[in-house]
């Protein structure tokens, strides 16, 4: 299955009047020029990997209370109790955010409100207390801000910044952490596949589930992504990018990719499979929604065979790390 590629135009989209009006969470720090030439990065070759800044924040609290004010310190290991819970049973839920450079110097955080809200959902299904929406926002800002060296310039990449809540407190039995943390770090980025903007080729995944009805893989639990790693290593293998998961009960229906969402385009209409549970609600995905319908497109969340690849105009995968990918092939039982 070959595709199109009409990806860039969702990019224009993102960057136009009615996208701005549609997403109002953007956060903007004061302009301050250009402050990374002091970094030694070469901008123009960044990969997606960790290259360790300035700064980290963490705040903490134990388990039945509220975090309080957290703090700025280096960047640097942690200490935990080999009995510590995320540990020994993965207690654990990360989120992930950009900052990106404009001209004037000044940083943009992309819908922060909509990770905390998300964070908190997760932990309430991980049965693990969390940051306030304020505090989740204030601790990016502070590592946006005392990193703001390591962002690079505009269009060259962005600061990817890591939220993580964790149960930091020792258990033996399974149980609750009694105390947890909540982290933040960055680093800078480029483009999360290899090959850069080119289309991705992609291979269905038949053998191993990545998620199943009941389960957390619709938070982003720690635990949701080892479990997709043997496949994923396989598929690389082969030459794929990334791997595209079915359903596990009929093994008919697509489900998302292993850090992404999946949309395909039909015409004018815009399909992507619901958030029922297996799938994580992305950020980036919602972004698509909404600015699509504000640009005239019906925007269908439901239920996609994977036979309906073959009819699409157009595949393409949305995620923080991954931005919008456009999808050149799919290979599904043996055929491209």
């Amino acid at each position: 299955m070959v595709f199109s590629n009409q990806v860039g135009a969702w990019r224009y989209f993102a960057s136009q009047p009615a996208a701005a009006s549609a997403l109002k969470q953007t956060w903007e720090s004061p302009a301050s020029g250009s402050d990374n030439e002091n970094v030694d990065v070469d901008w123009d070759n960044l990969g997606f990997g960790v290259v360790p800044t300035d700064f980290m924040y963490i705040m903490k609290c134990s388990n039945g209370e509220n975090f309080v004010q957290g703090k700025l310190c280096r960047y640097g290991n942690i200490e935990f109790s080999p009995s510590a819970a995320v540990l020994n049973y993965g207690q654990g839920i990360l989120e992930g955010i950009k900052a990106n450079r404009k001209e004037d110097g000044s940083l943009l955080l992309f819908r922060p409100d909509q990770n905390a809200i998300r964070m908190k959902i997760g932990a309430e299904r991980m049965c693990m207390p969390s940051p306030s929406i304020d505090q989740f926002i204030e601790a990016v800002k502070q590592t946006a801000l005392a990193n703001k060296r390591w962002v690079p310039p505009p269009r060259k990449g962005s600061l990817y910044i890591r939220p993580l809540l964790i149960g930091s407190g020792s258990v033996l039995g399974v149980a609750p952490a009694s105390e947890y943390m909540f982290l933040t770090y960055a680093s800078p980025v480029g483009s999360y596949f290899k090959r850069g903007k080119a289309p991705l080729n992609l291979y269905v995944e038949e053998e191993l589930n990545r998620a199943s009805p009941g389960g957390a893989e619709g938070v982003k639990s720690i635990s949701s992504y080892a479990p997709a790693m043997r496949a994923l290593v396989r598929a690389k293998s082969q030459g794929f990018c990334d791997v595209l998961y079915l359903d596990s009960v009929k093994k008919k229906y697509l489900e998302e990719l292993s850090a992404s969402n999946i949309f395909i385009l039909k015409g004018n209409v815009i399909s992507t499979p619901p958030t029922s549970g297996t799938i994580l609600p992305g950020i980036t995905r919602k972004s698509i929604i909404d600015i699509a319908r504000g640009h005239g497109y019906q925007v269908d969340e439901r239920a996609i065979s994977v036979d309906e690849l073959v009819d699409a105009d157009e595949v393409f995968c949305t995620g923080t790390a991954v931005g919008v990918a456009s999808v050149g092939t799919v290979t599904y039982q043996g055929k491209r």
